[in-house]
């Protein structure tokens, strides 16, 4: 028989001794996120990382989240359970490919979703998030064209809340655009009582079904305080969690993709698990590092968007 680990007791005691702090986001499962000494989306999570005190930051979340935590704070070691938890959005949005799509565009103001590399936020004017993406562009001067990116489906989401003209590049998350419009109007008819809420990464065909429209922590925010009892979440599922605890007594019932599956998880959050959390934290690896001058260049427009969100 193998021997059993306390992941939970040994996660609390390192953290202890290293003077850690865990930072994880809503998409991650339940055991990370109740272990955890901060949950939130990613601005929360950008805010808290730039004002912790730890000596480590540990980030359960995806690389970009992490990469966000160490520009922000360049001396603190930040660890991440596992490396491979990217980010579609990221990925579909290549530093090089973006410099030459930026070219085209000169004299434009560059808005760029915190779902970025750290070498496409290096070569932006402001970063955003999906809670304040509205609140950035209204800030932008009305004589500054806007290149937005990497995510059509919010861009286009900002466009109708601002009536901002943005250029937008045209990419997505893979977890939000495969949920389904014909399986999200059988869940209407289902559960006529419901209210359907969903995150502005979606298509635009899924968007039209929702009452409420808005970033992670928006969704969560809203279903706490409405007096429905029933709604159809059409985000990642993850977020579950923190709504059945912060409102125990509503039903919450998950937006099915457009393939088998009976809810829609992310593939790279979900490789973070509890047994990874102890082990990097043990071994102090993975460790997120980034060149000095690149961490540098990145700061700027993320320093922009917590002033510009405070």
């Amino acid at each position: 028989m193998g021997e059993t680990v306390d992941y939970e007791g040994g996660i609390r005691e390192l953290k202890r001794s290293m003077n850690a702090v865990i930072l994880a986001h809503y998409y991650q499962e339940s055991e990370v996120q109740d272990v955890a000494d901060f949950v939130g989306d990613s601005l929360a999570l950008a805010q808290a990382a730039a004002r912790t005190e730890a000596d480590v930051i540990v980030f359960c979340g995806v690389h970009f989240m992490a990469e966000t935590a160490k520009i922000l704070n360049p001396s603190r070691q930040v660890l991440l359970p596992d490396l491979k938890a990217g980010c579609s959005l990221s990925d579909r949005c290549p530093p090089a490919a973006f410099k030459a799509f930026k070219d085209k565009h000169p004299d434009a103001f560059v808005v760029s979703y915190v779902n970025s590399s750290a070498a496409v936020k290096a070569m932006s004017d402001v970063i955003c998030t999906s809670s304040n993406a509205v609140r950035i562009v209204n800030q932008i001067p009305k004589d500054r064209p806007i290149l937005f990116a990497p995510d059509q489906h919010l861009g286009r989401h900002v466009m109708k809340q601002t009536g901002r003209d943005m250029v937008l590049w045209p990419g997505s998350c893979i977890v939000h655009e495969i949920f389904s419009e014909k399986k999200l109007v059988g869940l209407k008819v289902e559960h006529p009582d419901a209210e359907v809420v969903a995150h502005p990464e979606c298509e635009q065909q899924v968007l039209r079904h929702a009452d409420f429209i808005g970033s992670t922590k928006a969704i969560l925010d809203y279903v706490v305080k409405s007096p429905k009892k029933k709604f159809i979440v059409v985000t990642e599922a993850g977020i579950l969690h923190q709504m059945k605890k912060a409102a125990p007594d509503k039903t919450y019932i998950p937006a099915p993709p457009d393939n088998g599956c009976a809810c829609n998880e992310c593939p790279y959050m979900r490789l973070n698990t509890l047994e990874k959390l102890y082990r990097c934290m043990k071994d102090r690896t993975p460790e997120l590092v980034l060149p000095a001058d690149l961490q540098h260049a990145a700061l700027a427009p993320l320093r922009r968007m917590l002033e510009w969100s405070a």
